[in-house]
C-alpha cells in the first residue's frame, strides 16, 4: 500500500513538473549585445541593445519581452533591476533597443539580461549576464594631456623622410589595494602601450584614421591585473601612421605636399584611472614629467616599411629599475580647437589568422623567396638566430615574374620593405608594429644559410570583424572565387575600407565601398566598421554638399585635396553617402544612422540637384570634375558608357533609397518629397535617355573626341551592358521599359560571345539585373566562365584573392599594367557575392534587420547542381542549400526563431511538394501557401524544413 502510495505521488509530481514546463516559454535569449558588441566599452548614454533567440520546434516567435539592467551583478541575480526594468513589452523586436533607465556615469559599468515571451504568451528563462561599459563621453573627464616631441631632424636623408619612434616612460608608486584601474588612450599617428613591460591590447594601428582635425578616437582597456602595489612604469612607442606618415600616391603623382598630411609628429594621450579598495582614486596621466628618448625602431611608415635595429633597443626600457636619467623631457601641447575626442566605434585591427609558408626558393646568394599561398594584407613574424650586426631585409610582393623574381613593379612609390639588424640576445622573435603590407610573397636578403620553413610566419591583420557568411558549390572554382572574395575583404577591411593593401594607395574609395557594401554585410558583421567609416564620409563632405571620391580626405590649407590636388567628387563615388547609410540602416535595422546622416545626406541630394536639368544630369554636368563626367563605369573593356546617364540612374537609386530611409524616421514631408523627385527623374530619362524603342542612348556627339574623360578615345554610348544593368538595378524604368531593357541587355552578352564588358560599377548590377529580367542563364554562365575577361579567368590563373583589372595579368601579355594601377587584392569586382548570396542561395530582406525574409533561390539546368551557404543575419542564422538532381529538387532551409520566410519554389503543382516528408495539404507547419505563375510560395516560420520538389 504504501508503495503503491509513494508511485503515485511520483507520477502526480512527475506530471506536476512536465505542465509546469510546458507553462514556459522554449524560446532563449543569447549572443546579447550591445552597440553591435560583447560586452564593450560605449559612449553613447542610451546604447542599443539586441539579442538572437533559440528554440526548438517550428514556427516559435516572440510576442513580448523584459530587460533588466542593474548596478551589480548581485542585484541582477536577484531580479532587481535598479537602473532600468523595462517591464514586460509586447512586439517581437530584439534589436535597437535603447537603453532608456537612469543616467550613467563616466566609467560606471551595469549589467543586464533579457528574456522573452513566446508566441503562446508563455515567459521564458533569463539569458545569460552580460554588460557595457561607459567610458569617457565628456571631454572634462580628461586630465591627461597631449605629449610628444619632434624628431624629423633625425630622419636620414633620401627619397623618403622617415625618423624615429620616440620612446616614452613613467614611472608612478602606488601603495593601496587596486580594486580596478582602466586605461583611456589616444595618439595622433599610432602607439603601442606598456605597463610594466607587458604591451596593452592586441590591438595594431589605434587610434585609427580619420580627419583629425575634427575628431580623434580613443580606446579603453581594463588593466587592472597590469599594475602592482609598488613601482609602475607606463611606456609607449609612437609612429606617424596616418597622421604624420606618407599617405596615397602624392609622392608618385609629385604633390607639393607627401607627408605630415594632419601633423609634423605624432603625440599620445593617455590617463590611467585607478580605483582603490579604500574607495579613493587616483589618475595617472600623459603631461609634461614623461620623459622621452629613441630606440630600435628607426624607421616606420605604413607604405615605406619599417626598419628595426635591435642594437639600439634600451634594455628594459619599459619596466622598474630601467636607468632613465640620459632620456631627455616630453613637451605637451594643447587641445585642438575643434576637435573631438571620442570612443572608437568600430572594430579594432588585430591578427585575424597565422599562415605557414608553404615554400622557401633560394634565388642568389643569401636572397630568398617565401611563398605563403595566399595574397593577404599583415606582416611577418620572423624566428630566427643572428649574429649582432646582421641584417635581414624584406620585401613583399603579390605575384613573382616568370623568372622566380619578386614582383614589385605594381607598388610604384611604395617602397614596402622592412629591415630587421640584430642585436645580442641570439634567436629572435620580431614582427613590425606600425606597417603593413599586401603580398602572398616574401624576398629575404641577408641570409647566411637557408633557413627552415617556419622562420617566417604570415601574420594576417584586418579589423576584427565577426564572419557571418559562408558558401560553398559544386563546384570548385566557384568555392575558390568565394575564399578570394572573402580574403580580399579580409586584406582590405582595416580601420577603413581601402581599395588596396600593397601600392602607395589604400585609401578608402567611396565607389569601390558603395558597390561592394552589401556583399561586405554577407560576409562579416560590418556595422560597427561602417558606423566608424559612414562618420569619416560625413566629416568629408565637401562645402558644396558632394561627398569625395575617397574618405578620409586630408585638404590643405586652402580646402583642397592635399593628397592630389584634383581629387574631389565623382558621380557612382559620392552616392556612397547615401548607399552605404542606406546598406547598414536596411541590413541591421539601424535608423540611429540615418538619423545622424540625415543633414549631410540631404546636402549632397541638394548638391546633385542643383545639376538637374529638365530633371536628369545632362551630357556635360559633371565636366568641371577631373577627369570629366567623373571616374564612369572605371575599368570597364570597350566602349564606354555615357558618365552622366549613370549619374542620373544614381540620382533617381538615391533618391529612392531617400525616400524609404526619411519614412522609416518618422519623416513624412522629406519622404514625400524624394518620392515626387524620383517620379519626376524617372519620366525625364525617359525623355532624354531612352529612344521609343526603349533602347537606352546618349548625346555622344557633345563628348567629342572624349578628351579628358576616362578612356573617352573609346566613344560613349547609352546601349551598354552597364547601363541597362544599372538602368534595370536602380528600378528607374517601369515595367514594359525594364523588359525591353533585359531583352537588350542579354542581345549585348550574346553578341559579344556572352562575355562581359562591364568595370566597377556596371559589373556589381549586372548578374542581378540579368536575373530580374528573366535571363538567370547568362548569370550563371557569366559567374563560370574561365575565359577572359571573367572572375573564372582570374581563378584559373591561380588568383587567391580578387583583382583590380579583369586583365591585371593575362597569359598572353603578362603584367601590361603594373607601373600605372595593378592591384592583385582589390574588392571592388567582388560585388559578384551579392547575387551569390541573393539569388544562388536566394536569401533576402524582405523586412530591415532580416526579420522577414525571402528564400527564393534561382534554379535549373545552369551547370551547378548542389549549392549551400548561410548568412548571420541580425535576427539569427538564416541557411539555405539545395540540390538538384533529373528526378527532383532537395531544398533545406532553416529558419531563425522570431523570423518569418517566404519561399519560392518552382513548380506548377503544389502536390508535387513535400514538406519534412508530408503533402503541403497535409501539413500544419506551412502558414500559407500561395500559387503564382510557375511557382509556389510558402509561408514559413521558425524551423528546420526539408522541401523536396519532384518533376
Amino acid at each position: 500500500m504504501g508503495s503503491r502510495l509513494f508511485i503515485g505521488r511520483l507520477l502526480l509530481s512527475v506530471v506536476f513538473m512536465i505542465s509546469l514546463s510546458s507553462l514556459y516559454a522554449n524560446i532563449y535569449p543569447q549572443y546579447l549585445r550591445t552597440e553591435y558588441k560583447v560586452n564593450p566599452f560605449v559612449e553613447e548614454s542610451k546604447p542599443r541593445l539586441s539579442w538572437e533567440l533559440d528554440g526548438k520546434g517550428f514556427n516559435k516567435f516572440q510576442s513580448a519581452y523584459q530587460i533588466l539592467v542593474a548596478s551589480s551583478k548581485d542585484l541582477l541575480n536577484k531580479d532587481h533591476g535598479d537602473l532600468w526594468d523595462s517591464k514586460k513589452v509586447s512586439g517581437n523586436q530584439t534589436n535597437q533597443i535603447e537603453y532608456s533607465g537612469k543616467l550613467l556615469l563616466s566609467g560606471q559599468r551595469v549589467f543586464w539580461k533579457v528574456r522573452a515571451w513566446d508566441e503562446h504568451d508563455n515567459i521564458g528563462k533569463w539569458s545569460e549576464i552580460q554588460y557595457w561599459e561607459l567610458a569617457k563621453p565628456n571631454q572634462n573627464d580628461w586630465s591627461a594631456k597631449w605629449i610628444g616631441i619632434d624628431l624629423n631632424h633625425l630622419a636620414k636623408k633620401g627619397e623618403y623622410h622617415l625618423p624615429p619612434s620616440p620612446y616614452l616612460r613613467k614611472v608612478t608608486t602606488i601603495n593601496k589595494k587596486i580594486k580596478r584601474a582602466r586605461l583611456y588612450i589616444s595618439s595622433l599617428g599610432l602607439h603601442n602601450f606598456y605597463i610594466n613591460g607587458e604591451k596593452i591590447g592586441a590591438d595594431y594601428f589605434a587610434s585609427g584614421w580619420t580627419d583629425y582635425n575634427k575628431r580623434v578616437y580613443y580606446n579603453v582597456y581594463d588593466v587592472t591585473d597590469k599594475l602592482k602595489s609598488g613601482g609602475n612604469v607606463f611606456g609607449a612607442i609612437l609612429s606617424s601612421g596616418w597622421y604624420s606618415g606618407y599617405l596615397g600616391y602624392a609622392l608618385l603623382v609629385g604633390s607639393p605636399q607627401v607627408n605630415q598630411f594632419y601633423g609634423k609628429f605624432p603625440m599620445l594621450k593617455a590617463q590611467v584611472d585607478v580605483e582603490f579598495a579604500d574607495g579613493t582614486t587616483e589618475i595617472i596621466n600623459t603631461d609634461s614629467s614623461w620623459k622621452t628618448s629613441t630606440g630600435a625602431i628607426m624607421e616606420s611608415d605604413f607604405l615605406e616599411g619599417e626598419k628595426h635595429d635591435a642594437r639600439k633597443e634600451p634594455k628594459d626600457w619599459n619596466k622598474v629599475g630601467f636607468n632613465d636619467t640620459s632620456w631627455g623631457n616630453i613637451k605637451e601641447f594643447v587641445n585642438k580647437e575643434g576637435q573631438s575626442l571620442e570612443l572608437y566605434p568600430g572594430n579594432p585591427v588585430r591578427i585575424v589568422q597565422e599562415i605557414s609558408a608553404k615554400s622557401i626558393k633560394k634565388i642568389a646568394a643569401g636572397k630568398y623567396i617565401v611563398d605563403f599561398g595566399q595574397n593577404f594584407a599583415g606582416n611577418i613574424r620572423l624566428k630566427h638566430q643572428g649574429k649582432t650586426g646582421d641584417s635581414l631585409v624584406f620585401r613583399y610582393g603579390e605575384m613573382l615574374f616568370p623568372d622566380g623574381t619578386l614582383m614589385t613593379d605594381n607598388l610604384r612609390k611604395a617602397r614596402a620593405t622592412d629591415t630587421y639588424i640584430f642585436g645580442e640576445g641570439g634567436t629572435m622573435n620580431w614582427s613590425p608594429s606600425f606597417t603593413f603590407h599586401g603580398f602572398q610573397f616574401v624576398e629575404i636578403s641577408g641570409l647566411k644559410e637557408e633557413p627552415k620553413l617556419d622562420f617566417l610566419t604570415g601574420l594576417v591583420l584586418s579589423s576584427d570583424l565577426d564572419p557571418v557568411g559562408h558558401f560553398e558549390s559544386d563546384n570548385s572554382m566557384l568555392n575558390q572565387l568565394y575564399s578570394n572574395i572573402i580574403w580580399t575583404q579580409r586584406a582590405n577591411y582595416l580601420d577603413i575600407p581601402t581599395d588596396c593593401p600593397q601600392r602607395d594607395e589604400r585609401l578608402g574609395w567611396t565607389g569601390d565601398a558603395q558597390v561592394y557594401m552589401r556583399s561586405a554585410i554577407f560576409n562579416a558583421d560590418v556595422a560597427p566598421f561602417h558606423k566608424k567609416w559612414i562618420k569619416d564620409l560625413n566629416d568629408s563632405q565637401w562645402p558644396n554638399g558632394a561627398y569625395p571620391i575617397y574618405s578620409p580626405m586630408p585638404v590643405n590649407q586652402d580646402g583642397i585635396a592635399a593628397i592630389r590636388a584634383s581629387d574631389s567628387f565623382s558621380p557612382g563615388w559620392s552616392e556612397a553617402g547615401i548607399i552605404c547609410t542606406y546598406e547598414i540602416f536596411k541590413a541591421y535595422n539601424d535608423q540611429r544612422i540615418v538619423k545622424e546622416s540625415l543633414p549631410f545626406m540631404n546636402k549632397f541630394m541638394a548638391f546633385l540637384k542643383s545639376r538637374t536639368k529638365g530633371n536628369v544630369l545632362l551630357e556635360g554636368s559633371f565636366e568641371d570634375v577631373n577627369p570629366k563626367g567623373g571616374f564612369g563605369d572605371w575599368l570597364s573593356v570597350g566602349e564606354k558608357t555615357s558618365p552622366d546617364l549613370l549619374a542620373t540612374t544614381y540620382y533617381f537609386y538615391c533618391n529612392k533609397l531617400m525616400a524609404e530611409m526619411c519614412r522609416a524616421i518618422g519623416d513624412m514631408q522629406l519622404a514625400n518629397d524624394y518620392e515626387k523627385e524620383l517620379f519626376a527623374v524617372k519620366n525625364g530619362f525617359k525623355k532624354h535617355y531612352m529612344d521609343i524603342n526603349g533602347k537606352l542612348k546618349t548625346n555622344a556627339a557633345f563628348y567629342g573626341d572624349g578628351a579628358g574623360y576616362v578612356e573617352g578615345q573609346n566613344g560613349f554610348s547609352g546601349h551598354t551592358q552597364t547601363a541597362y544593368a544599372n538602368a534595370i538595378y536602380s528600378g528607374i524604368l517601369d515595367q514594359a521599359d525594364e523588359k525591353i531593357a533585359g531583352e537588350f541587355l542579354r542581345k549585348l552578352l550574346e553578341d559579344n560571345g556572352n562575355k562581359l564588358s562591364t568595370g566597377f560599377l556596371g559589373f556589381k548590377p549586372l548578374l542581378p539585373a540579368l536575373t530580374s529580367t528573366g535571363s538567370s542563364d547568362k548569370a550563371y554562365q557569366l559567374l563560370q566562365s574561365t575565359e577572359y575577361p571573367s572572375l573564372g579567368y582570374e581563378v584559373v590563373n591561380g588568383a587567391t584573392s580578387i583583382w583590380e583589372r579583369w586583365d591585371s595579368f593575362t597569359k598572353d601579355k603578362g603584367f601590361v599594367h603594373n607601373a600605372a594601377m595593378n592591384s592583385f587584392s582589390h574588392y571592388a569586382f567582388g560585388s559578384v557575392n551579392e547575387w551569390i548570396f541573393e539569388n544562388m542561395l536566394g536569401i533576402k530582406a524582405k523586412e530591415n534587420g532580416y526579420q522577414q525574409i525571402y528564400i527564393q533561390p534561382e534554379i535549373g539546368d545552369f551547370g551547378i547542381n548542389n549549392v549551400s551557404g548561410s548568412f548571420r543575419s541580425l535576427a539569427g542564422n538564416i541557411k539555405s542549400s539545395w540540390v538538384k538532381s533529373e528526378k527532383d529538387l532537395t531544398q533545406e532551409i532553416e529558419i531563425p526563431v522570431n523570423v518569418k520566410a517566404f519561399c519560392y519554389i518552382k513548380t506548377d503543382h503544389t502536390d508535387s511538394i513535400r514538406i519534412n516528408g508530408e503533402p503541403i495539404d497535409k501539413n500544419d507547419l506551412v502558414l500559407s501557401v500561395k500559387r503564382l505563375e510557375s511557382q509556389v510560395m510558402l509561408e514559413l516560420g521558425s524551423g528546420k524544413y526539408i522541401i523536396k520538389t519532384t518533376y
